[in-house]
């Protein structure tokens, strides 16, 4: 029911820039469904990067036109990994009790209410496909919360999906905005995570240097011009660089480098990125 067409950068029509807050509610079974779908394999992984989540769905917001920062994330699940990411809260969800996804769909939308009632944040992400839901989020949308759904690539294509499947698209009409996972989004977080190395080999400094620039570019060279020259005016009154974009430029080096970067490494790599987006180049710096 649900094909994957090449990426494209949504934001076309200059969205004006969303802030607040940002929790994210992830049912587990629907993500693992979701990213098999942008998968190129039918392979099931044995599990899940959760290491990579938050930064990928910032980048997610990001490719969806909301410059927004993922806080944290609630992952319900009635199977528990050994991963423990930092900012994310498992709900451990004892379905012996009854139907999984009854279970599941009572704690989100119990979270869903908590959150909105307490004002607790600005901005919902959403990651299920349980129609119940839908009025969850539209009581949490009159109190004021805008909700996002995270869909797969069916979701460009309302008018068809009516037919195919009314009840998920009239969960996804609820939303103030459809929130597509990208291909390379969903392999990002299908590759094993990988544990620390006892000993890490030495790596000459000029060669990860060369490959952060590396990074750096091919990064830049995949932004649209819209989000360059927002990206360049937000740097020309600070000193540093969005969160943001240094958790998701964190993220690639890691992976390009197979290893998380020294402090010095990081130091470099956002100075990097500084001189990229707003044009500066060794031979324009003084001596």
């Amino acid at each position: 029911m649900k094909t994957e067409i090449r990426a494209t950068h949504p934001r076309k029509e200059h969205a004006p820039t969303r802030n607040g807050r940002c929790i994210a509610l992830i049912d587990s079974n629907y993500m693992a469904w979701l990213l098999k779908q942008g998968s190129d394999t039918d392979a099931e992984p044995e599990t899940y990067n959760r290491q990579a989540l938050i930064p990928t769905l910032t980048q997610t917001l990001k490719q969806a036109g909301l410059g927004l920062d993922v806080q944290r994330v609630y992952w319900y699940t009635d199977n528990p990994d050994s991963q423990f990411p930092q900012d994310q809260i498992v709900r451990v969800l004892d379905v012996t009790s009854g139907e999984p996804s009854e279970v599941v769909f009572a704690a989100m939308s119990a979270d869903i209410a908590r959150l909105s009632e307490r004002k607790a944040c600005e901005h919902l992400l959403v990651a299920s496909d349980d129609d119940r839901l839908t009025a969850s989020i539209d009581e949490a949308q009159l109190h004021g919360l805008n909700v996002y759904l995270l869909a797969d690539e069916s979701a460009r294509h309302m008018d068809q999906l009516i037919n195919e499947d009314p009840a998920w698209c009239r969960l996804l009409a609820q939303a103030d905005r459809r929130v597509l996972l990208m291909p390379q989004a969903a392999r990002e977080l299908t590759a094993q995570p990988r544990a620390a190395a006892a000993v890490a080999a030495p790596q000459d400094p000029e060669l990860v240097r060369t490959k952060l620039q590396e990074v750096v570019d091919g990064w830049w060279d995949d932004e649209p011009e819209d989000l360059r020259e927002d990206l360049r005016d937000e740097l020309r009154g600070s000193h540093g660089i969005p969160q943001e974009v240094d958790r998701h430029m964190l993220l690639r080096v890691r992976r390009a480098l197979d290893r998380p970067l020294s402090f010095p490494e990081k130091k470099i790599l956002r100075e990097m990125v500084r001189n990229k987006v707003l044009g500066i180049t060794e031979e324009s710096m003084p001596a």
